[in-house]
């Protein structure tokens, strides 16, 4: 028998609540709770990371490329460019920040690491929108601070998918998070309704809301957060069983973790080039780096587009267009699910990718084709391209990273998934902030410039997965090989 853990590290909330203390509650209990927990921060990191979306087209230029309406110094005929540049800063430092912020990540405590994040994040997004009220028409001012914010925001996404892959294995793992990662969307929109909600009375609330928001999130995570079942006196064999935390046995040479058994070595966090060699770790990241520049070009540009095309003849509102933008959003969420759904049932995460990636090309042309005719078709195309983008970039960035960052070659290290989550995301958030930049750029041209730049993006993100598909591929048939040889010798 195995002796289980001390409970160490325990939140705030525990001692405010002892009843949520085992054995009154189950590990199935707490992991659902950890899964909640992580789910409510990182919904509301991406609902703060919104607004800048929502007031492009109150803060740059109107219809009239050439007027001088907005807010300098984004106003006038380059306004859409340093609307850009001012994503461009953000996403920057964000992409950045990932790679240093899941290495420290594995080597703090995450709890507190999440939350320090989230307090920053906050804070920096009030301090943006207070140049409404204080008047602020320096471009280094709104710069500075979405540097600052990227970096903070950074912590967000190493910490909380190094949390659920410690209460989770690897058995239905898609599938649960692909429902997780539903936060994202959630997120995006409830930043969007918030945001447009409260534009009306200045585009500064629409950034002091969603800081105060995560804010007041990052007290709940501090209290109630657990990083890993350890911390609770929980242990598993492989298989997810919680132990008795009466047992008085003790472990001589080894201890149980959540994904497998671990040595006292494999407690090491991984190095930063070491977990660049994993295998797969490199064509997923690449491929996430093209998927992620096409989310979140539509993440930061589609409101804008949606007040710039006229749909049914007639242009919409500032807030009508921030509002029907979250339609791409909800597709996301059932993108996410789906990819991971499918990716469990056929145990391929690259072909599901692959599939989705491909799909989205048709869909991405018929939206830009035919998206304007009525609000019926916009709405309908949004919410298939928003299903099949998001989709793959959901897949990879929690189930695909989560696997290889527990992987049979690094028996099961729980200690190098926020390293590899960093890698994966971070190469992910580099051409999150290309995209962005590109398209302020690009649309100055004509908005079919930028869907073919997305559609090339696709395409280059399929291209880097073909040939760990077609491993896949070929494992599979493989395995059908053998079962058809078993059945046939018998």
């Amino acid at each position: 028998m195995v002796q289980p853990q001390e409970p160490v590290k325990l939140s705030p909330g525990f001692s405010l609540f002892p009843s949520l203390k085992p054995p009154n509650k189950t590990l199935f209990f707490h992991q659902i709770t950890a899964l909640f927990v992580t789910f409510l921060a990182y919904a509301s990191f991406h609902a703060s990371r919104k607004p800048p979306s929502i007031v492009k087209s109150v803060l740059g230029p109107t219809l009239q490329s050439d007027s001088d309406s907005g807010w300098a110094p984004f106003n006038g005929p380059h306004g859409t460019h340093r609307l850009g540049e001012l994503d461009l800063a953000f996403l920057t430092s964000y992409s950045l920040g990932m790679y240093f912020a899941g290495h420290i990540g594995d080597r703090i405590d995450l709890r507190l690491f999440l939350v320090f994040g989230m307090m920053g994040s906050g804070f920096l997004t009030i301090l943006f929108g207070l140049g409404y009220w204080f008047s602020v028409h320096l471009l280094i001012y709104f710069v500075v601070v979405q540097i600052l914010c990227g970096l903070f925001q950074s912590i967000g996404w190493p910490c909380v998918v190094a949390v659920v892959g410690n209460w989770f294995g690897k058995e239905k793992r898609g599938l649960i998070m692909g429902v997780w990662n539903s936060h994202t969307s959630i997120g995006n929109i409830i930043g969007s309704v918030v945001a447009s909600g409260v534009l009306e009375f200045g585009w500064g609330w629409s950034f002091v809301v969603p800081g105060i928001l995560i804010i007041f999130v990052g007290i709940f995570v501090f209290l109630f957060l657990v990083v890993r079942p350890e911390d609770l006196g929980f242990e598993t064999t492989g298989k997810e069983v919680e132990m008795n935390v009466e047992n008085e046995e003790k472990l001589e040479n080894e201890e149980v973790g959540l994904l497998g058994t671990e040595s006292s070595d494999s407690l090491q966090a991984i190095g930063f080039l070491e977990a660049w060699r994993l295998p797969g770790v490199a064509p997923f990241a690449f491929c996430l780096f093209f998927s992620k520049l096409v989310a979140y070009t539509f993440l930061y540009w589609l409101p804008f587009y949606i007040r710039h095309t006229a749909v049914a003849g007639v242009h919409l509102s500032h807030k009508t267009a921030g509002i029907l933008s979250t339609i791409f959003d909800v597709g996301g969420v059932f993108g996410g699910i789906l990819a991971g759904f499918i990716s469990d049932m056929i145990e391929a995460r690259a072909v599901t990718s692959v599939a989705f990636l491909i799909l989205s090309i048709p869909a991405l042309i018929l939206y830009r084709a035919y998206g304007s005719l009525s609000m019926i078709t916009n709405i309908a195309l949004m919410f298939i391209s928003g299903l099949l983008v998001n989709g793959p970039y959901a897949l990879i960035t929690t189930a695909v990273a989560a696997d290889l960052g527990t992987q049979d070659l690094i028996k099961g290290n729980s200690r190098a998934l926020a390293t590899v989550t960093a890698i994966i995301d971070g190469t992910g958030s580099v051409g999150a902030a290309l995209g962005p930049l590109l398209a302020g750029y690009i649309s100055t041209r004509g908005w079919n410039s930028v869907f073919l730049m997305l559609i090339v993006a696709i395409f280059l993100a399929g291209l880097f997965l073909i040939r760990v598909a077609r491993a896949e591929i070929k494992g599979k048939l493989g395995e059908g090989n053998r079962l058809w040889n078993s059945i046939t010798t018998q």
